[in-house]
């Protein structure tokens, strides 16, 4: 009798103790939400190394994949993790996924039918337009691959993915001096919940994701996703 009690005290445990299952970034649910919140610490950007009291879509993803560490959070934030200005991941497209190979990999062609978007990077253009910052760098060329919105099906993910969204904006050459495609960053949940740091709520949330891009391809330069496993 006793053992049937333990046992059934354990099966307790596992169905309410267990149902919810943590899934990355959770501590950071309901931060508030400030653009470009990290810098350097040191002219053009004065603003810290890290920060958990404030985040904006890409270093709410990039604290939480180096679980609020510093030197981690260096190492994704920066090629080869040098802390400086110019070496930091300014575009997700070029810099971030290339400088981060050992960490993410593009999997969209994984969940649905695929097509690519060809994005010419001007980083000199950017720096001195954006930043006001002379440079050397020459136009790149990037090609990314992504699901169109009218190909996006029910996503079976059973682990959490990062997921870009996809923009095919043709002003923002004369905006910010250069093409960009990835225009906003976060975690696809495997319960099918889009948790990142909004602009439009003011902080870290969860919301449904296929209500999201619902509301995101109703603007035809919105393009598609692009999913990114962890390894």
């Amino acid at each position: 009798m006793k053992n049937n009690f333990i046992c059934f005290f354990i099966c307790l445990f596992f169905v309410f103790g267990c149902s919810h299952q943590k899934y990355i970034g959770e501590e950071y649910l309901g931060t508030k939400y400030v653009l470009n919140p990290l810098g350097e610490e040191k002219f053009p950007d004065t603003d810290p190394l890290i920060r958990y009291d404030a985040f904006d879509c890409t270093t709410f993803v990039e604290t939480s994949l180096a679980n609020g560490d510093v030197n981690k959070l260096n190492k994704i934030r920066y090629k080869k993790g040098k802390i400086d200005f110019i070496k930091r991941n300014h575009f997700t497209e070029l810099d971030w996924i290339r400088n981060n190979k050992s960490l993410v990999n593009n999997v969209s062609n994984k969940y649905g039918e695929t097509a690519t978007r060809h994005i010419v990077i001007n980083k000199k253009n950017w720096f001195k337009k954006v930043h006001n910052t002379e440079t050397n760098f020459t136009p790149t060329s990037v090609d990314i691959e992504y699901i169109p919105y009218s190909l996006v099906n029910k996503i079976e993910n059973k682990e959490t993915l990062i997921v870009l969204f996809i923009s095919g904006n043709p002003k923002f050459y004369d905006k910010i001096g250069t093409d960009l495609a990835v225009t906003h960053m976060g975690f696809l949940l495997p319960n099918g919940k889009l948790r990142h740091a909004s602009s439009a709520k003011g902080c870290v949330t969860d919301m449904d994701f296929y209500e999201y891009i619902n509301n995101k391809k109703q603007d035809k330069n919105n393009l598609g996703i692009a999913l990114l496993e962890i390894k």
